[in-house]
C-alpha cells in the first residue's frame, strides 16, 4: 500500500493510492511540483505522467477520491461543488482516474489559491 502527500500552499492531504495504473504511473513520477489552480470547490495542477483513460472513470467523485484527467494531464481533487455541479455533487470537468484515496478531510483544502505550489511526494511506511 502506497502513500502520497500532497501539498497545496500551507495545506498537506495524505492519501493512498489504488492499485491502477495511474496510481503506480503517479507514485513512479514522485516527487515532483506544479501550481494548483481552482475551479470552483476542486484544486488542479498538472502532474508529469502519461496515463489513459481506465475503465472506471469517474465524473461525480466522492469526497477524498483523488482523481487524474488524462486530457488535462492534471490530477483534481474535489472537495465541494464546482461550476458543472448539479447541487451539492462534486462534479470534475471531465471522466477521470480515481487513483488514491484521502485519510485526510479534503475540505481543508477550500482556503488554496490558484498560483499556491503543489508538492506531491511518496511517503515510506
Amino acid at each position: 500500500m502506497t502513500r502520497v502527500r500532497i501539498t497545496v500552499g500551507d495545506t498537506a492531504i495524505h492519501a493512498v493510492c489504488r492499485d491502477t495504473p495511474t496510481a503506480r504511473a503517479v507514485v513512479e513520477a514522485c516527487p515532483f511540483t506544479a501550481e494548483a489552480n481552482v475551479w470552483g470547490e476542486e484544486v488542479f495542477f498538472s502532474a508529469p505522467i502519461d496515463a489513459e483513460d481506465e475503465a472506471e472513470q469517474k465524473q461525480v467523485v466522492d469526497p477524498g477520491e483523488i482523481a487524474y484527467w488524462v486530457q488535462g494531464g492534471a490530477i483534481a481533487i474535489g472537495f465541494g461543488p464546482t461550476p458543472a455541479s448539479t447541487g451539492d455533487e462534486i462534479r470534475l470537468v471531465a471522466p477521470t482516474n480515481i487513483w488514491a484515496d484521502a485519510e485526510d478531510d479534503v475540505r481543508a483544502l477550500k482556503n488554496a489559491k490558484a498560483g499556491d505550489p503543489v508538492w506531491v511526494e511518496t511517503l515510506s511506511d
